[in-house]
C-alpha cells in the first residue's frame, strides 16, 4: 500500500475531513488531496507530522513496513512503568499538565495530598 493511501485509511478511520486533517498538520486540502491520491510525496517534515499525528511510525505511512506501533522509548518506559508521582526526582524531570497547563511544583505537592487525604478519609 502506498502511502497516500495509508493516510487516506488512517484519516478515514478518524472520521476527519481532507479540511480537518490539513488544519491539523498545518497544510492545504489540496496538498493533502494530492498525498492521498499519489500525485505528489510529502516532504520529510510533513511525513513526520502526520506519523506524529497519528502516532505511527513513518516506515509505517511510507509502506516499509505493516507495523504502525512507536517503539517505546526509555524514558517513556520508565514512566509508565514506575510511577511514583510523589517522586521529587520524577516530578523535576517530567512536566504534569491538566488541561493542557503545566502543573507547578506547589500544584503538584497538593494535588498528591489531596489524593493521600481523600484516600485516608474512606
Amino acid at each position: 500500500m502506498k502511502y497516500g493511501h495509508r493516510i487516506a485509511k488512517l484519516r478515514n478511520d478518524q472520521r476527519l475531513t481532507q479540511e480537518d486533517l490539513a488544519g491539523k498538520v498545518g497544510i492545504t486540502r489540496s496538498a493533502l488531496s494530492h498525498y492521498e491520491n499519489n500525485r505528489r510525496e510529502p516532504d520529510y517534515e510533513t511525513i513526520q507530522k502526520f506519523a506524529d499525528f497519528f502516532q505511527v511510525t513513518i516506515d509505517f505511512l511510507m509502506g516499509r513496513s505493516d507495523d504502525s506501533s512507536h517503539p517505546i522509548d526509555n524514558d517513556v518506559q520508565e514512566f509508565i512503568s514506575h510511577l511514583e508521582l510523589s517522586d521529587e526526582a520524577l516530578m523535576e524531570r517530567f512536566v504534569l499538565t491538566i488541561d493542557g497547563r503545566e502543573l507547578t511544583p506547589e500544584e503538584s505537592r497538593r494535588f498528591i495530598a489531596f489524593i493521600r487525604y481523600e484516600r485516608t478519609s474512606k
